[in-house]
């Protein structure tokens, strides 16, 4: 088309210019008759024929640079959004990957010694030996008494999960045991009303661990096994066992406020055998909490428990109920750390009742009160001394109806040094002592001297 236009323009520029020529031309003159022969006029339209198909390759070349153009620009546009995608893909995978490394926390904490023990015992007016026994053995060791893995993770400001592993290994019993501490999801609420479902904290043990600042050295009492312990209804005596789970399987619902004249508690049901043994029996079993705190240096603290501890299954020996009351006042600031803790327990090891068949047990029923009291002074930067003193009264009764006690006491002491702030090393010295039955009476005493530490990052 623009060909077309070009050369009838100039065609028409050729008639004017003729014209042109002619209209100059004086009227007195006569205008000369122009003839254009053949040759002359082939030879213009050659030209004008050139003329032309020099104009259409240049309006070709023109269209085909315009075309490249096009196809260059939605070349370009379809590389950048090809670039784009996998960028845009990545951006996002780096988020929800910084998003999960933000909400999720690895940890751990572990308890570990070395120390030297000395373990001796002696029944009725017989002389004392040292011998191993009764959850003791003579010599030195290094021990790692307690390795917690956590991985917690965050979903929301509501719910998260949490994942414990307990590992123990002790090198003078060549003992190596994994188990899982904690595996629940917890629903935050209200700083009033959180719930776990699963394995979690009990109400009672961990909340004394907090105050008393030192579980990395020894057990609270009621978490503490002496001397071996015993439990259920055919066990012997040599030894009281520990007093309640520091974890266990159920639901849990707890709560606090902060600072002077705040208030805590937590109410949990639960399956009764601890963290170590998922089974299902008839019932459930319930311990709860109560603290308050006129003061945030300072907390009352009562709780209880009540259950069957897993025993009540289908099909099984009748059970008693086993109860345990608890009370705790404690203070700790920057400087001092002070508390004492009471407990009463009935039926704790004897819940199953003898039917009168098969081996006639030692005890058919029981019940205990012990007493703890402890203090620490952080006299100088990172060093501080501390002390403890334990006392259990355990009394159990035969077939006979006849009464026997066993008594326990336990002591600590030792200066603790804060390494790094996640390192703490303490030289400490232990005393343990049970005397038995007056009927058949027996003394174990148990020292040990050592360094106890805790790491946890």
């Amino acid at each position: 088309m623009r060909s077309k236009l070009l050369t009838v323009a100039i065609a028409a520029g050729l008639g004017v210019t003729s014209f042109s020529a002619l209209a100059a031309t004086p009227k007195s003159q006569q205008p000369a008759r122009v003839t254009v022969d053949a040759a002359t006029l082939q030879q213009l339209q050659a030209q004008l024929a050139a003329l032309q198909a020099k104009v259409s390759e240049l309006e070709s070349k023109q269209e085909a640079q315009a075309d490249a153009q096009i196809e260059t620009a939605k070349a370009v546009n379809d590389v950048q959004v090809a670039a784009t995608k996998p960028t845009e893909d990545l951006s996002k995978k780096l988020d929800a990957l910084n998003k999960l490394v933000d909400n999720t926390h690895v940890g751990g904490t572990m308890f570990f010694d070395v120390s030297n023990m000395s373990h001796s015992e002696k029944i009725g007016t017989n002389p004392s030996n040292h011998k191993d026994g009764h959850g003791a053995t003579n010599g030195t060791g290094f021990d790692v008494k307690r390795f917690y893995l956590t991985v917690d993770h965050k979903f929301d400001d509501v719910w998260s999960a949490n994942l414990t592993t307990d590992f123990n290994y002790q090198s003078t019993l060549s003992q190596t045991s994994l188990f899982v501490k904690k595996a629940y999801v917890q629903g935050k609420f209200d700083p009033l009303f959180t719930v776990r479902f699963g394995a979690a904290d009990m109400p009672w043990i961990p909340f004394v661990e907090k105050w008393y600042g030192y579980r990395y050295v020894e057990n609270t009492i009621t978490d503490r096994s002496f001397e071996g312990g015993r439990s259920g209804s055919t066990a012997t005596a040599g030894g009281v066992g520990a007093f309640g789970n520091s974890s266990d399987w159920g639901v849990h619902a707890l709560g606090a406020t902060t600072g002077d004249n705040s208030i805590n508690y937590q109410v949990s049901v639960v399956n009764g055998r601890g963290y170590r043994n998922l089974s299902r029996s008839k019932s459930v079993d319930a311990e709860a909490r109560f603290g308050y705190s006129p003061i945030e240096q300072m907390v009352i603290a009562l709780g209880g428990y009540s259950g069957k501890r897993g025993n009540d299954v289908e099909d099984g020996v009748p059970t008693r109920t086993a109860s345990r009351g608890d009370a705790m006042v404690a203070w700790r600031d920057k400087t001092w750390g002070a508390g004492a803790e009471y407990f009463h327990s009935e039926n704790w090891d004897d819940i199953l009742k003898y039917q009168g068949t098969g081996p006639a047990p030692l005890s058919v029923k029981d019940k205990a009160d012990g007493y703890s009291v402890w203090a620490d002074w952080h006299f100088y930067d990172q060093f501080a001394v501390f002390a403890r003193y334990d006392h259990v009264s355990y009394k159990y009764t035969t077939l006979t109806d006849v009464e026997r006690e066993l008594k326990d006491k336990y002591y600590n002491a030792g200066i603790s040094y804060d390494v790094l702030k996640n390192l703490k090393l303490a030289l400490v010295y232990k005393h343990n002592q049970l005397d038995g039955p007056f009927a058949t009476p027996y003394h174990y005493k148990t020292n040990e001297v050592g360094f106890w530490g805790m790491l946890s990052f």
